[in-house]
């Protein structure tokens, strides 16, 4: 049955790879896989509980006779519960951040960004976008970054070539600024949650190789782009129109919201709590200032109404049902004991951090970097640092290599392609942008970035850490 359950998910896994070829939604694929392979998990429970967990087991069992009814009741109670867990904690976290955005776009604290941008000089434009992409998805997710930001992009510019080219900037600057902290990723928030690193040195790590990865092939691009770039004009605001808030409300929104999130690391540490519970807080204390400073419009017997963005809740609840469907997937795997001995196959062949960084970059191009980090995560555990260990061993240490270059690697290999993220396939999508013009034109200049990335890494990781 081990050999059933790969199977599928690695079918399940060519599918997402080939979503712009079959057009099948790959958060559909992942689900389906995921419930497939924990049905069949549960039809020979008894082989894998009395294989893997029978100390456990007896324990739960405590003098009771064996039975299947037995079985499924641990597999429910203990070990699918276990994984729903963590996979439903990340899952709040990405609903409360995706609230808080929803809030404050819908106040307009974004808009300074598109102030800022609106210029016909190409070097402002493409400088200033890839700064606000590169700490916007810090602070936020970098898919609500990305989409933020392509639809502020399109409020920009009209030359349909020139937009493509700026929207892959914005692609690379959030994929990159949020590998850099522990609430800037998916990816990243799962080994945090992991307790594999803690925030202050993960994000010292990763700062400055996220920085090159972000400028280089930013340059590369935005000397493709003419000096004078097309833009649209700005639409006459009405001064009497009450629904838009001063903009000192808008900055302490942007404050609280924004500036909330960095907490999140801190009210972990101190409660451990997980860290939804830290954004949901966050959450609650922005609604509070938002019915504030909103209160003139929500007495009024005739309130205005604020359209919300459905491409950017479209885009991040497909993103949500993706990780749960990916995280049943790399959950099952590790029950039926594959994931063990994949990492038993890397150990003996391998054997090098760094190679084994680069192969998982490469294939990011061509899968989402979600469900390769989740497999990655789950194919090794922390080692407790003790005075015996080889220097590969020490890669697996809390805060060791092994985490920060999957985190990077993932990040950064994932805008390869536009394929390999879901900021990228949303780019695809939003801009017509197909995998070969990709190719020619972004995936060179994206790889010398990644190198140098590396390299980056290695002399911060040497030398200054």
């Amino acid at each position: 049955m081990t050999f059933a359950i790969v199977i599928i998910m690695l079918l399940g896994y060519a599918l997402i790879c080939m979503e712009h070829i079959t057009r099948v939604n790959k958060a559909t694929v992942a689900v389906f896989c995921g419930v497939v392979g924990w049905v069949l998990f549960i039809c020979v429970g008894p082989d894998y509980i009395l294989k893997l967990h029978s100390e456990n087991f007896k324990q739960f069992l405590d003098g009771a006779p064996f039975s299947i009814a037995a079985v499924n009741t641990y597999i429910a109670e203990h070990l699918f519960a276990r994984h729903i867990f963590h996979l439903c904690s990340i899952v709040m976290y990405l609903l409360a951040t995706m609230a808080i955005v929803e809030l404050l776009q819908n106040n307009g604290c974004f808009d300074f960004i598109t102030d800022w941008c609106r210029s016909r000089s190409r070097w402002r434009v493409v400088c200033s976008l890839a700064f606000f992409s590169f700490i916007l998805s810090a602070n936020l997710d970098n898919l609500t970054s990305s989409v933020l930001m392509l639809l502020i992009l399109n409020q920009l510019i009209i030359n349909p070539v020139q937009r493509r080219l700026l929207g892959v900037i914005v692609v690379i600057a959030t994929s990159c600024g949020g590998c850099f902290t522990v609430i800037g990723d998916v990816t990243s928030l799962v080994i945090w949650t992991k307790e594999v690193v803690t925030p202050t040195d993960y994000s010292f790590a990763l700062f400055l190789p996220a920085v090159v990865a972000t400028v280089v092939p930013t340059a590369l691009i935005g000397r493709k782009l003419p000096e004078r770039l097309d833009i649209k004009r700005p639409g006459i605001m009405f001064r009497g129109d009450s629904s838009i808030l001063p903009i000192w409300q808008r900055l302490i929104m942007l404050i609280v919201g924004i500036g909330g999130l960095w907490f999140v690391p801190t009210f972990y540490r101190l409660t451990h709590l997980p860290p939804f519970l830290g954004a949901l807080c966050v959450l609650g204390v922005l609604w509070v200032v938002n019915e504030i400073v909103n209160r003139r419009s929500i007495l009024t017997d005739q309130p205005i109404t604020i359209g919300a963005s459905r491409s950017l809740q479209y885009a991040i609840l497909q993103m949500i049902m993706f990780f749960v469907g990916v995280g049943l997937c790399v959950d099952v795997l590790i029950e039926v004991g594959a994931m063990q001995a994949v990492a038993s196959w890397c150990d003996e062949h391998i054997h090098n951090i760094y190679i084994m960084s680069i192969f998982l970059g490469m294939v990011s191009a061509v899968m989402d970097n979600i469900a390769l980090v989740l497999s990655a995560v789950s194919i090794y555990h922390e080692i407790p640092d003790t005075s015996v260990m080889t220097e590969y061993m020490t890669s697996f240490i809390q805060n060791g290599q092994y985490w920060h270059l999957i985190a990077l690697s993932s990040c950064v290999g994932g805008c390869l392609l536009p394929i390999g993220s879901t900021a990228g396939y949303t780019l695809m999508k939003r801009e017509d942008v197909t995998i070969w013009w990709y190719f020619r034109h972004i995936t060179m200049k994206v790889l010398v970035g990644w190198i140098l990335a590396l390299g980056v890494y290695f002399v911060v990781d040497s030398f200054l850490r």
